[in-house]
């Protein structure tokens, strides 16, 4: 899973001693009625017996069945091939994962639902109980967010190990979570804006901050950091840039595959010049974009890209002033020699003059 630790360092050879004592293969199970070199022993798994299958003597009694459960006895949930329980999560080590599920079919009395809030109060403390409503609400705003589920891992890692060092007592819990997924999401390599992960969760963007900033400070999340001697403290990349936007936008605007490349060298090589310093990456990326398009003759309009980058036209267009001025710095030569990019394509602002 996502919170194992990858690579484990290997262990070091132990030396090989002699072998002092073996089995030996030679000795055969046969019946001492028959004493038939080749024995016909018959495992009875009903009755756990070991028959001889020729003359019927019982030669042991209380056989395990190790081979494979096929039987169901849920009549009105179709068939079940297995009863073994679904594997242990690593997550809730220390706490029962083993349970008992009362059925919801009581004829309409209501007596099951009684039943089930009994069972789950005395089945498990409050603290396990908040933590598996934090776990499902993880992984329901992952499935919302169509996040895969290597993050929904990482976000309940880090809730765990900010629950069990009480770092955001008295915060609101859906801020914390907030905060978790906005982590594994960087960490995952698909960054999600602060504003997106609060149009999911309903949270401020203020409280999600202090979320943020409290879990970065206690985890040495800070950029370009390393986990510490333990190997328990999480680490996160760079901090994204306005490029690692561009994929999820290009595709929600129905661009061509070559429009991200360029528009990323754009920005990047903004970057180097200093221009738009300062700017939220969102609003870069959005007027780059802009930008882009114009010059490669794509065109698309301010509304359609600040509808999905989520930042008003206005910014979106002053982004565009700012490239536009140092439009020949910012476009190869080569891409007008290949007959991509065209200067004359793009348009004069009527506040650039």
């Amino acid at each position: 899973m996502a919170y194992a630790q990858p690579f484990p360092l290997a262990q070091q050879i132990q030396q090989i001693l002699p072998q002092t004592f073996g089995p030996d293969l030679a000795v055969r199970l046969i019946c001492p009625e028959c004493r038939d070199p080749h024995p016909d022993i018959e495992e009875n798994f009903s009755s756990g017996d070991l028959v001889c299958g020729k003359c019927g003597l019982v030669l042991g009694d209380r056989i395990v069945d190790t081979r494979s459960e096929w039987r169901t006895f849920a009549n009105d949930e179709g068939d079940d091939p297995s009863r073994v329980g679904a594997a242990s999560d690593p997550l809730m080590e220390g706490m029962e994962q083993l349970d008992t599920t009362i059925s919801f079919r009581d004829g309409g009395s209501g007596i099951a639902r009684e039943l089930q809030r009994a069972a789950s109060r005395s089945s498990a403390t409050r603290a396990e109980r908040n933590l598996l409503q934090a776990f499902r609400d993880i992984s329901s705003w992952c499935d919302q967010f169509s996040l895969p589920k290597t993050i929904s891992d990482i976000a309940k890692q880090l809730y765990k190990r900010a629950d069990e060092e009480k770092l955001l007592r008295g915060k609101p819990g859906e801020a914390v979570i907030a905060a978790c997924i906005f982590i594994a999401c960087r960490q995952a390599h698909v960054p999600r804006t602060f504003r997106e992960i609060c149009n999911l969760t309903h949270v401020s963007k203020k409280t999600l901050g202090q979320c943020y900033k409290a879990l970065e400070q206690a985890f040495n999340l800070t950029q370009g950091a390393s986990s510490s001697s333990t190997g328990r403290h999480l680490t996160t990349p760079a901090a994204r840039g306005p490029e690692d936007l561009l994929v999820r936008y290009c595709n929600h605007l129905d661009l061509p595959p070559n429009v991200q490349p360029i528009c990323a060298d754009i920005i990047i090589k903004a970057r180097d010049l200093g221009i738009a310093d300062g700017r939220s990456p969102v609003s870069i990326a959005g007027g780059a974009i802009y930008f882009t398009c114009h010059l490669l003759g794509k065109l698309k309009n301010a509304r359609e890209i600040s509808n999905v980058a989520g930042v008003s036209e206005g910014t979106i267009k002053l982004i565009y002033r700012l490239y536009y001025a140092e439009k020949e710095k910012l476009v190869k030569e080569e891409w007008i020699k290949e007959g991509k990019a065209d200067l004359s394509r793009l348009p004069v602002d009527n506040s650039t003059r």
